[in-house]
This record gives structure tokens, sequence and C-alpha cells, in this order.
């Protein structure tokens, strides 16, 4: 681009400016039939389009000027952030890596991804990515609040709140700011200053026109004073997705079970349908039966395993459902001083794509992997093993612990690579009464297992899919997961905590019985009932939803045997 813009780029910006778009349009291309690649015409005409809300026109003409020079920070930025509010993720996310690649010292570009990677949930490279961006552009409050937030959602809030508190001193006229430390303190447990924080938030608010009676109404929910939360929820009038399903539970607290069954149908099909979310079950299907078909015990026996590393932590897989009890074993188990809490992480995902990149052959995922049955590819399980410590040791577990946790919901589908890649690693199967976890499911908006959490009909599905492809992997890898049923622990904990403790190798250590006290915060819907002390409220919630369910007991009900319930 070059230093100073054309006279007719500055004549088309008086003429936009002044409201003249055909006009300012008209000038621009002038300028662009004479000098294609002026970039100072090519920004000009790409807001222009914008704001006749041609974005298709936007996105080419920034393109375009990405072609003439691929360091164009304009272009780069605009591009990233047009995908990105269009609501394509995978595009914003490669144009975003394209423009901290060509422009690595430029602030806007490593905080625009570093927005990205933290929506998907990749929370240290987000940290990461924020840091930079504050070390070239100086304190900025925007970049103090990603950065707050992403250590906020890794649990790390000793070190979320003095950077909130600095992006507030800042910018001390933002009401956002104040919530957001607010909730800082909350997951400290600290609900003093949590409530004085948000006040102070409500009443800037009043001025500002933000309203926080959302929150106040969480925290209620939270101190066990459902009625008056309801309360505030309905004083709201017309409500989105995410407060409906607040309401519901709510409902559901004070015993309105007719009515907050009907709020959790109708909040979940709100969220699905604004976020355009559906359950695929013909995929589903075709994908586990290929499990099934290629993870036999002959193939499992042939395929080459991986050899356990000394010189890092190791894995601890906790699998099952969502809300089948995960989250409370990991805070157990992080109380323990050799382990540390991993969350959920997705590098068991991540291997999918890994060994369709390295494995020759044009075969689709799983058959692939039967090329690492000749000898010049038995090292794939050891790379596999590689990608996924390599991974874990950018987020920071590899260090300090023996052991970390990983408890991404539903790693059970790859649970074969998991035995190739970690054959002596300690695997615990969390189970619940599957009607239970079907109405937390139902209860939560989580997109774990396809987004078959949004339907009760789906949720059934998937549960007894999964079911089937757990009991064909029970027979033919040979080393069944540790399975630990949710009622035994909660009716038995100490006896359950160290039977768990005694199958990872660790010794009894007396925090792992008072894991309501660590001050970690879990990063997930269940962080409010882990920090509180074990209790049975949440043992056959199901029954007073009863009815909803008879409809499905003939196809879960095979399911909820076979776990050893009562139908």
């Amino acid at each position: 681009m070059t230093a100073s813009p054309h006279p007719l780029v500055l004549k088309g910006r008086q003429a936009f400016q002044a409201g003249d778009v055909s006009g300012a349009l008209s000038i621009c291309s002038m300028r662009l039939n004479e000098a294609p690649d002026d970039g100072h015409a090519l920004e000009l005409k790409s807001v222009i389009q914008a704001a006749r809300g041609d974005e298709r026109g936007a996105e080419a003409t920034m393109r375009q000027a990405i072609q003439y020079d691929p360091a164009s920070p304009w272009a780069l930025n605009d591009l990233t952030l047009l995908l990105h509010n269009q609501g394509h993720r995978a595009a914003a996310e490669a144009a975003a890596r394209e423009a901290v690649i060509n422009l690595p010292d430029d602030p806007q570009a490593h905080l625009q991804l570093a927005v990205i990677l933290g929506e998907k949930d990749d929370l240290p490279a987000a940290e990461f990515h924020n840091r930079r961006a504050l070390d070239l552009a100086g304190p900025h409050p925007q970049i103090f609040v990603n950065l707050g937030l992403t250590l906020y959602n890794q649990g790390r809030i000793e070190e979320a709140l003095p950077v909130l508190l600095e992006a507030h001193r800042l910018q001390p006229e933002s009401a956002q700011i104040m919530a957001h430390i607010s909730r800082a303190f909350e997951a400290k447990r600290d609900m003093a200053d949590a409530f004085i924080w948000l006040e102070r938030a409500e009443a800037l608010g009043r001025r500002t026109g933000e309203d926080f009676t959302l929150l106040r109404a969480l925290y209620l929910s939270h101190a066990d004073q459902p009625k008056q939360a309801l309360e505030l929820i309905e004083s709201q009038g017309t409500l989105a997705g995410p407060a409906m399903l607040d309401r519901a539970r709510l409902l559901d607290k004070l015993g309105r079970h007719e009515e907050a069954m009907h709020g959790f149908v109708t909040a979940k099909a709100r969220l699905a349908d604004d976020m355009g979310l559906r359950y695929d079950a013909p995929k589903v299907a075709a994908e586990f039966a290929a499990m099934k078909q290629f993870f036999t015990a002959g193939t499992m026996q042939r395929l080459p395993r991986a050899r356990r590393r000394e010189d890092v932590a190791q894995p601890i897989f906790i699998l099952g459902f969502p809300r089948s009890g995960t989250t409370m074993i990991e805070q157990m188990l992080d109380a323990h001083p050799d382990v540390s809490a991993g969350g959920e992480l997705p590098f068991v995902h991540e291997w999918r794509a890994l060994t369709e990149d390295l494995l020759p052959g044009g075969a689709p995922f799983p058959q692939r992997l039967a090329q690492a049955e000749i000898f010049d590819y038995h090292h794939i399980a050891g790379v596999m093993r590689d990608y996924y410590l390599g991974r874990a040791e950018t987020y920071g577990l590899t260090r300090d612990t023996l052991f970390f946790t990983d408890k991404m919901p539903l790693n059970d589908v790859y649970l074969p690579l998991i035995r190739l890649a970690f054959p002596q690693a300690t695997i615990i199967r969390m189970v619940r009464h599957p009607l239970d976890v079907a109405l937390s499911m139902l209860s939560h908006n989580l997109t774990h297992g396809y987004n078959a959490g949004y339907k009760i009909e789906t949720i059934i599905e998937h549960m007894v899919a999964m079911h089937e492809l757990n009991t064909h992997y029970d027979a033919v890898l040979g080393q069944p997961a540790v399975t630990l049923r949710y009622e035994d622990f909660v009716a038995d904990q100490k006896g359950y905590t160290l039977r768990v403790l005694g199958q990872t190798g660790l010794g009894f250590h007396e925090a792992t019985l008072r894991f309501h006290t660590n001050p970690r915060h879990a990063p997930t819907p269940s962080y409010a009932q882990v920090s509180k002390p074990l209790n049975s409220r949440s043992v056959n919630r199901w029954k007073p939803y009863e009815r909803f369910f008879k409809p499905f007991l003939p196809q879960i009900g095979p399911v909820i045997e076979a776990l050893g319930y009562q139908v």
C-alpha cells in the first residue's frame, strides 16, 4: 500500500462520509481501473460494500487486496472480522492464522486469533496470543479483559482476577468489566466481594442501559434461593434461550416439574435453532458401525502399541456422558498432590485427523489405521502418544505432578486409540442412571455427543448407540475400563475414593475426601455442585419426570438394566 492515498481515494472518502455511497463507489472504480492494486482504493471499496450489505463483495475485495499484498493489515484483519461475524468459524480461523503469519507484530491479528481460539476452547493457545497482543500494543483494557476471561475459563481464578482489575483501572466506566470481576470473586467463593462488584455493575448499568439481573439470579440460585431468583428472571419479560433454560432449572428446584420439563424442551429447541445445531443420527450410526467393524480383537492384537514414557506426567482418562459425575471425580483426583486437573482436553479427538495425515492410502478413518500394521508405520502409536503429550505440555500439564486428568466427555468413542497410545493408562468410565443423565443433559446447554443434548429423543438415541459401542469395545479390547457408578461413589465416598486411587497407583491423601474445598474452579456447568459437600440430592432426580420418559423405556430400558439399575 502506498504511503499516502491517491487524490481520487481522498475524494471517494469525502463522498462516502457525506453519504454519497454510489458516488464514492464510482470514484473508487475510476482509481482501480487505472491502478487495480491500490490498497487504499480497495480498502475504501470494501468499506462501501460492507456498508451497503454486500458482504460477499466486500470479502472478494479483501481477498483481492491480499493477493496484491499478502501482508496488508487492513485486508487480513478485516477479512477475519467479517468471516467471524458471519459465523464462518473455520474460515475465520484460517484467515486469522494467515494474518498472524503475515503480520507477526500486529496486535490486532493476535487479538482476533485469540478470540477465535478461545471460542473453540483452545484456551492455552488463546492465552498465548492475548499475551502477545498485550506485549505489542501495551496496556489495553480489551486485551486485559480477553486475557482475564481466558484465564477464568481455565479455572485459574487467582491469575484472572488481577488481570480483570487492571482492565477496570484502565476503563473504570465499564459495567461489563465490573460484572466479570464479580464472576471471578464468585468463582473464588467470595460472595461478599462478588455482590459488591455486581452492585457496582448494576448501578452503572442503570445509566448505560446494561442489565445484570440474570447474573444476580444466578447467584441467588447458587445460594439456594430459587424463588427469589425465579422472580428476578420472570421480571425480564421475553427471555433468550439461555435465560429460558435458567428459568426451567429454577422451576425444577422449586418442584414445579411439569413447567420445568416444558421449559427445558422449549429452551433447548430455541438454543438449537439459534445455533443451527442438530443431531445427525445416520452419520453417528455410520461412524459407530465403522468403528465396530474395524476394531476387532484380531485388529487390536495386530496394531502396535506405544511404550510408556517415564519422563513426563501421564494422563488419567475419565470417560462417560456429560453430567455423569466426571467433574466430581476429576476434582477428587485434583485434590491429590500428585495429580493436576486437565479438564476437557481435545487431544484424543485430534488423533483422527493426525492419523489420516500421516498414514498412506485413500481409506477413511478408521480403516486407514490398517496401514499401521505394516512395519514401516509401526511408529504411529508412538506418534499419537507424543502428539498428545506435546499438546499437554503446551497446556502446562506435564510438569510438577505424576498424573493429569483428561475428562473430555465421550472420549469413549476413541477408546481403542487411547489403548494404543497409552496401553498402561488408568481409564475410569463414569456411569450414572441414564435417566438422571438424560434429564441433566436436557437442563444444560451442552454440545457434546454430536449435539445430542437438545432433545430427549436424541439423548436417548445417543445413549443407546454409545452403550452398544462400549459393549463392543469391552469385548474386543481385553482390558475394560474401570467402571464407577455415580450413586456408589455418593453412598460410599471413602471406599470408592480408595478404589480409584488404588487403580491409579496413588496412595491415599486426606484432601481427596474434601474435594469440595479444592480452590480450583471447575469451568463446567458442574462447578457449583462440586464446590459443596457431597450429597445424594442428584440421585434419582428423574423420578418426578417419569411420565415424560415412559415412551422411551422400551428403547433405553435394556441399557438401564445392563448398567445395574432398575427400570
